[in-house]
């Protein structure tokens, strides 16, 4: 188990620097931070010596990957590759625009994050699971057809016509619930019981098809046919054997996902007020930090690939067939 857990970090790795390289490239040299120094001055000519001073103040003002002016080791690390691109790998992201901590900024709306995403995902999974099941159990009845037929239209329809739908109707007519905005405590689930059920709403139709398509595939086979030979309900097979052995397939879509919880929903967020990392990286892409931006690109990056490799272990975990060894 500790092999094969080890050879799936290492196949990580070059994954993790490729998108930290692309990524240093396109802040770095594709834009380069004379172009940054323009787009955030707001003086109508900027000259070299404004330009400069900006960069100075930024960290910006060293060379891309050798630094000739230096001696012995510094001439490698007084780089901007080494300042602003591998302690990315310390997970040391440095300082927004405004002076502030990044990391400190991460670690305070990552909650929020995780109180809109968590109810989402875990109320989503057993919404699409439970109507999957239904589906199987009248599959190729009218109620299965007419199923298909809305959950194709929930996934034609684009997010956004749901929150805005959303909030017209249960905020700004019913007042249900508070258009946007945010508060910790008890008052919290004012504020996320419309995000979180257009969230799950909005997921139906995906979700819906994907499981069905899972269990559909898991019905023909040969244990099922033995199970219902013996006289099983209908019921009992598919809560009791065909549940069960379609699990694998559905952690394959699971378990990737829930690191990524931490990330928040960039339009969701966004859209809610709601001051979670989601929102964080959309301020920050309009206010042109690129500190943030390069923080939260490489920290999602990451946390994909710990989905990636979460879900070979549980794989290797649940499947007997799958081999430690291999």
């Amino acid at each position: 188990m500790l092999a094969y857990m080890v050879r799936r970090l290492i196949y990580a790795v070059p994954i993790l620097i490729g998108v930290n390289l692309i990524t240093f490239a396109l802040f770095f040299m594709v834009n380069t931070p004379d172009d940054m120094a323009r787009a955030q001055l707001e003086a109508k000519q900027t000259t070299p010596e404004m330009i400069q001073a900006w960069k100075q103040s930024h960290g910006y003002d060293k060379p891309l990957f050798v630094n000739n002016e230096s001696s012995g080791l510094d001439t490698v690390t007084e780089t901007l590759f080494v300042q602003e691109s591998l302690k990315l790998f310390m997970l040391d992201f440095g300082q927004a625009d405004n002076g502030r901590q990044i990391s400190e900024d991460i670690q305070e709306r990552m909650w929020p994050s995780l109180a809109i995403a968590l109810p989402t995902f875990l109320i989503g999974l057993v919404t699409n699971i439970a109507l999957a099941l239904l589906i199987v159990l009248f599959r190729g009845s009218v109620l299965d057809t007419a199923t298909m037929i809305v959950a194709v239209a929930i996934m034609s329809i684009s997010g956004l016509f749901y929150i805005i739908a959303g909030q017209v109707l249960f905020s700004k007519m019913l007042h249900w619930v508070p258009i946007s905005g945010y508060e910790s405590g008890w008052e919290m689930w004012r504020f996320l019981i419309l995000p979180v059920a257009i969230g799950v709403f909005a997921g139906l139709g995906a979700g819906v098809r994907w499981y069905r398509s899972i269990f559909l595939e898991e019905i023909n086979k040969d244990y099922i046919r033995t199970a219902r030979a013996k006289g099983l309900s209908e019921i009992r097979l598919l809560f009791g054997h065909l549940l069960q052995n379609g699990l694998l397939p559905i952690l394959t879509g699971v378990v990737v996902i829930i690191p990524t919880l931490f990330m928040g929903s960039l339009i969701m967020e966004s859209f809610f007020g709601i001051p979670g990392l989601g929102s964080y990286t959309i301020d920050a892409i309009n206010a042109q930090d690129f500190g943030i931006v390069k923080a939260m690109v490489f920290l999602g990056a990451l946390l994909y690939i710990i989905g990636l490799i979460l879900t070979d272990l549980s794989y290797a975990f649940f499947d007997p067939r799958v081999r430690f060894d291999q």
